[in-house]
């Protein structure tokens, strides 16, 4: 089965941003896939998204990860957020991608794999369930550790359809 990349929105920062946010997500898509190619003004930290403006403890993470020397694993659970685990510099060269699978779905909790990578730093698979039946009609990403996306960054949300 043929599935179909349709892109619903993208954008370029031009300037520095805390955060961005898709919203008005529309329901007529089976997944979601969110592309980001972007940096952070200041340190090192991870990818960090939000679904619908919930900031309760309502999400869970494990992920891999490894730099080409060392690896390593880890799980958190009861976060305010999702989180794909590499880190990004002060750079554009943090990649992120995200696919939330049966986004729409009203009864059952989602789950999101999300993978990173960061030229200088290391790549990793995480796997994120939002405990919540609710349907995703928005998905706020941000730096973690209070910091902005660098000005340049960009950011697509793609609605899959399944031929």
């Amino acid at each position: 089965m043929a599935s179909t990349y349709t892109p619903i929105a993208t954008t370029t920062l031009g300037s520095a941003a805390s955060s961005y946010t898709f919203s008005s997500i529309p329901s007529t898509y089976t997944d979601l896939v969110l592309v980001a190619n972007c940096g952070q003004v200041t340190g090192n930290n991870s990818f960090r998204f939000q679904i619908n403006s919930d900031t309760g403890t309502n999400y869970s993470y494990t992920f891999v990860q490894g730099n080409g020397t060392a690896t390593g694993s880890g799980r958190t659970a009861n976060d305010t957020s999702g989180e794909v685990e590499s880190l990004m510099n002060t750079a554009l060269t943090g990649t992120f991608i995200i696919h939330f699978m049966n986004y729409a779905n009203t009864t059952t909790y989602k789950t999101m794999i999300g993978r990173g990578s960061e030229a200088s730093q290391k790549v990793d698979a995480t796997v994120t369930l939002w405990r919540s039946t609710s349907a995703i009609n928005s998905i706020k990403v941000y730096p973690g550790g209070g910091q902005s996306f660098l000005t340049g960054s960009t950011f697509t949300l793609y609605g899959v359809k399944n031929a």
